[in-house]
């Protein structure tokens, strides 16, 4: 058999085979129906909405430490980054100087004591002899100038001796509270000026306090909910305060629990806003001044919320829809409006009632279908976790669908 032969006669066995597989592959793509999609009612549940913010957690209190005296740093008795107790010895200052100065006000107090002492006797003395005519009363009024000088003497010398003796205890100085000490600022042998050289700061960590702020309309709404007695949330500890939660930057949840305690007396007229503070109980010290977080505060009285999750809703433009399923399978586009969101689920403020079936997986499809699909229904959980955590319809040809 020659090449050409057998080239002419591959050809021809390969045109047959095609012919033979084209009916075959027609049928298997042709039209199956409308397309399977994943379907659900809305949540309905009474909840609160809550608000977020972002804040910056900040110091309960926080002490500048510097020297009342002046003098030279003699001792530190403490570690950098250390908790600290009120009371504490941190920083002793040579007290040499100052305790010569002490000890002499206490030998001038005794002298002035002395002749307090003796003055008080010679008056009283003369107090009785003026009564019988023993003494004239020009002499007993020098004993009584004699000895209200020497009670005025007494006293400026009791005065002097108190302040040498403070002086004498500020050569010490110990923590005002108690909180997480900074590194020292001055070492050994330094001389430290009275009320000038910086030592070292403190900070108090248990409570710390949380400071964020709301925009004006936010301030409105809370004041009128407040007014109207109608957030349920209300009533912290103590029974004081409105209970918020906090989470940092490197969290997924609002795990720390505390209490609204403090609004300004004024919005700020140069940014339209109301500044906010929440106190949280520290007892591990975990929340560090100066670390941001975001806030949640409840911001509405209890209702029923219809709630359902983000990938339902389309957009188009700066209209939001979703596609609801009617009778036979026909679906039809309704407008809503969106609000915040609750356990990852978008709260519907209006367009659904709740009694209505949404399409929540599938949604290329539904343009697929000319108009119909083929509903799959299930039932959403209480918090929303994705996708991926629904059934997934069938794609045609039996296989199944990767969530969109």
């Amino acid at each position: 058999m020659s090449f050409r032969q057998f080239r002419t006669g591959a050809l021809a066995a390969a045109l047959i085979s095609v012919g033979s597989l084209a009916p075959t592959a027609f049928a298997q793509g042709g039209p199956q129906g409308p397309p399977p999609v994943t379907v659900s009612k809305p949540v309905l549940r009474n909840i609160v909405e809550m608000d977020e913010y972002t804040g910056r957690f900040d110091a309960a209190a926080y002490v500048e430490l510097r020297a009342r005296v002046s003098g030279y740093l003699e001792s530190i008795h403490f570690q950098d980054g250390a908790t600290v107790n009120a009371g504490d010895l941190l920083f002793t200052i040579d007290r040499r100087t100052y305790q010569a100065a002490y000890n002499q006000a206490q030998a001038s107090l005794n002298t002035r004591q002395t002749e307090f002492d003796l003055a008080k006797l010679e008056f009283e003395r003369y107090q009785k002899l003026t009564q019988t005519g023993a003494a004239a009363a020009a002499t007993l009024d020098q004993r009584r100038q004699a000895f209200l000088s020497a009670q005025a003497g007494i006293a400026g010398a009791r005065a002097a001796a108190e302040t040498a003796r403070l002086n004498l205890s500020f050569t010490e100085v110990r923590a005002p509270i108690s909180g997480r000490i900074s590194r020292k600022l001055v070492t050994e042998g330094n001389l430290v000026r009275e009320n000038e050289t910086l030592l070292t700061t403190i900070v108090q960590l248990d409570p710390v306090h949380f400071y964020f702020d709301i925009d004006e309309r936010s301030y409105l709404s809370y004041q009128r909910i407040a007014k109207n007695g109608g957030n349920s949330s209300s009533g912290g500890s103590n029974g004081r305060g409105l209970k918020v939660s906090v989470m940092l930057t490197d969290e997924k949840a609002f795990t720390h629990q505390g209490v609204l305690d403090f609004t300004d007396n004024r919005v700020d007229a140069s940014t339209g806003t109301m500044r906010l503070r929440a106190v949280f109980e520290n007892k591990d010290q975990f929340l560090t001044p100066g670390l941001f977080g975001r806030i949640a505060v409840p911001g509405s009285p209890q209702y029923q919320a219809v709630m359902i999750p983000d990938e339902a809703i389309l957009t188009d433009l700066d209209r939001r829809y979703v596609y609801i399923v009617g009778d036979g399978g026909a679906v039809q586009q309704r407008p809503i409006r969106t609000g915040s969101r609750t356990d990852n689920y978008r709260i519907v403020r209006e367009g659904l009632k709740g009694d209505e079936t949404v399409v929540i997986n599938g949604l290329q499809r539904v343009r697929l279908g000319g108009g119909k699909v083929t509903p799959m229904p299930v039932e959403l959980p209480q918090v929303w976790g994705g996708l991926m955590s629904l059934p997934q319809p069938a794609a045609p040809g039996g296989q199944q669908a990767p969530a969109k």
